[in-house]
């Protein structure tokens, strides 16, 4: 567990007599509560990539022109 900030959102600054932001200011690892955008993103491109991978238009039934993965 850390230490909890004394003063309310401050958007990223650091705040003088905070004992969390002096905590961060020397070195401590900013607390993480989920998974990271980035890696929701690459997991996501992932899943598409395996889908396009595998799409076969004879039995899913495309027409002229398959639009799967257009999106």
């Amino acid at each position: 567990m850390t230490t909890s900030h004394s003063h309310g959102p401050n958007f990223g600054r650091r705040v003088d007599g905070c004992p969390r932001c002096t905590e961060l200011s020397a070195g401590a690892e900013p607390v993480s509560w989920s998974r990271s955008r980035a890696q929701r993103d690459r997991d996501d491109d992932q899943l598409r990539a395996r889908a396009l991978r595998e799409h076969d238009c004879r039995t899913a039934g495309c027409g002229v022109v398959c639009t799967f993965g257009d999106w």
